[in-house]
């Protein structure tokens, strides 16, 4: 959790990724946003972020993208 949030944080230092849960529901984060902070997960934990995943669910929260990168690794 602690990379994730690195990352994060170096794509949007303005924003509280430990305490948000609306990222995506209340505009925090915008699609530019998203293409960051997707092809950082990618690299970072060798993964295949697809369209099918890219539903806001899966990028409200820290805790809602950290479950998606450990499902993609599972599934590797």
């Amino acid at each position: 959790m602690e990379k994730l949030l690195e990352i994060l944080d170096g794509i949007r230092p303005d924003v509280d990724f430990v305490n948000e849960t609306k990222l995506i529901d209340d505009g925090i984060l915008d699609s530019f946003d998203l293409v960051s902070i997707i092809s950082e997960l990618n690299d970072e934990y060798d993964i295949a972020i697809r369209v099918t995943e890219l539903k806001p669910e899966n990028f409200n929260s820290t805790e809602a993208i950290m479950n998606l990168v450990q499902k993609l690794k599972n599934n590797n």
